[in-house]
């Protein structure tokens, strides 16, 4: 799976430079019976529905041509949303000062779920402030402990 995933990453890549937009994760998953083939994209001021309809069109081009995936599947194509995922290094660049939501491989300070503002990132470590009811706690972590990692919408 990770090989279709790697092929629609190259496939998509020039399509998006050409759009100016940033892939941000590509998808590839079963739910039920069916397959889908998910491409998030984005841009610093958000993408619109025909943009992902033009991404779309282009990249069922491309593979229509190479024909990589036996089987029948549905591509979309759309924004990560507000809660996008942070995977590469810019995005956690980008992220810093924003509130964020780790899940870690195993727990940090008694936590596997850590949500806070993020402090700074320096390619190896997060360093995230949580607040625990009216105190505020500042929590490193390794990033080779981090499973999976968002942005976090927060209502105040």
């Amino acid at each position: 799976m990770s090989k279709i995933t790697e092929l629609v990453d190259e496939l998509v890549t020039p399509i998006l430079d050409d759009m100016s937009l940033e892939l941000v994760d590509v998808e590839y998953v079963k739910e039920g019976s069916n397959w889908f083939l998910r491409v998030f994209v984005d841009k610093e001021t958000g993408v619109d529905i025909e943009e992902c309809g033009i991404v779309s069109e282009r990249l069922s081009e491309k593979l229509d041509e190479l024909d990589p995936i036996t089987h029948n599947y549905f591509l979309e194509v759309s924004s990560p949303g507000a809660e996008r995922p942070l995977k590469k290094e810019r995005d956690f660049e980008k992220a810093v000062g924003k509130t964020v939501h780790v899940k870690t491989y195993e727990p940090i300070n008694g936590e596997k779920t850590i949500e806070g503002k993020l402090l700074s990132y320096d390619g190896n470590s997060l360093s995230i402030e949580m607040t625990i009811k009216t105190r505020r706690k500042q929590v490193d972590i390794p990033m080779e402990k981090v499973a999976k990692a968002r942005l976090a919408v927060t209502f105040s």
